[in-house]
């Protein structure tokens, strides 16, 4: 379709096969409910495992073992604590995650013109994805607290349903900092992990379609653009894990009753910048590189289904 939005002015709206319009962002909205919401609630005894090693590394020394440990002691449904929040904090991320980069990298583009574009797209990746990220984060806050105070505090401390879990949280707000009281350490975890996960995506999927598949994407199959999708995703996953690591072991040290009332400076010190970079970080890389992968397949392969086309290209 032609670049040039009804006025004859060249318009990023226009540039992918259909109008980027309300319905074309509510869709991606859709599309990224899909694709955190199942992924993340379907690896939750990963989380429940890495939560742990990172708040008492002495008891979980891996995630095989740590897993065995936690279903001897809780039973098989000790894995899957936490569930609920993790399921509805991401659903909602995603949708915000998602729909909103399509929106902002829109946007910038259109502010700073064709030529500009062309030029600076990575920065333009890493605007869209930083600004979109700063409001999932403020949606997925309080779903995050109470998933990781269900997954790390010991068995019958703390309700394990998903309303009983929120309603703890709630009249215990003074102790637990609820609803807000990670969106920094959050934000801080978060905004390098999706602008990482949206710029080497692209980057990586540009540079399958400029050196490994050549032609104009839209000559090759859907399954070979989600081939694409895919590795991009996952190779782009395991960089993102690397880069989010230690603040995400900050935010599980935040839920650990022994760290109540600490600053994150005195967290920091106590634990180690080297401990905080590398416990769980095996596991992390399996776990976000696996995950991220699955989501780009089912945002694009939703996509797809909709008309709208895969995400990237040259």
């Amino acid at each position: 379709m032609s670049h040039l939005a009804p006025s004859g002015k060249w318009d990023a709206r226009y540039l992918g096969p259909v109008p980027h319009d309300a319905a074309y962002y509510s869709k991606c909205m859709l599309g990224g409910v899909l694709a955190c919401g199942i992924t993340h609630a379907g690896i939750t005894p990963l989380d429940v495992a890495k939560c742990n090693m990172q708040v008492n590394p002495t008891k979980y020394t891996g995630t095989i073992s740590g897993l065995r440990l936690i279903i001897a002691e809780e039973g098989s449904k000790g894995i899957w604590k936490g569930f609920g929040p993790t399921f509805v904090g991401y659903s909602l991320q995603g949708m915000f995650k998602y729909g909103l980069y399509e929106y902002f990298k829109d946007l910038y583009m259109n502010l700073a013109g064709e030529e500009a574009t062309a030029n600076y797209k990575p920065a333009i990746w890493l605007a869209g994805s930083a600004s979109a990220e700063v409001f999932a984060d403020i949606a997925l806050c309080p779903l995050e607290m109470t998933k990781v105070k269900v997954q790390t505090s010991p068995s019958g401390t703390f309700p394990v349903p998903f309303g009983a879990a929120l309603r703890e949280m709630r009249a215990t707000a003074v102790e637990t900092r609820f609803p807000f009281g990670s969106l920094v350490p959050l934000w801080s975890r978060q905004i390098p992990y999706t602008m990482a996960k949206f710029f080497f995506f692209e980057k990586i999927v540009q540079l399958f379609y400029t050196h490994v598949f050549p032609e104009p994407k839209d000559t090759y199959s859907k399954p070979t653009q989600l081939g694409v999708t895919f590795a991009s995703g996952y190779l782009a996953g395991v960089v993102c894990a690397i880069v989010s690591h230690p603040a995400d072991s900050l935010v599980s040290q935040l839920g650990k009753p022994s760290n109540k009332g600490k600053s994150l400076g005195a967290i920091v010190s106590e634990v180690g910048f080297g401990n905080l970079a590398t416990k769980g970080l095996g596991t992390r890389v399996v776990m976000i590189g696996t995950l991220t992968g699955f989501q780009w397949w089912i945002y694009d392969s939703f996509k797809s289904a909709m008309g709208m086309g895969t995400t990237g290209g040259k």
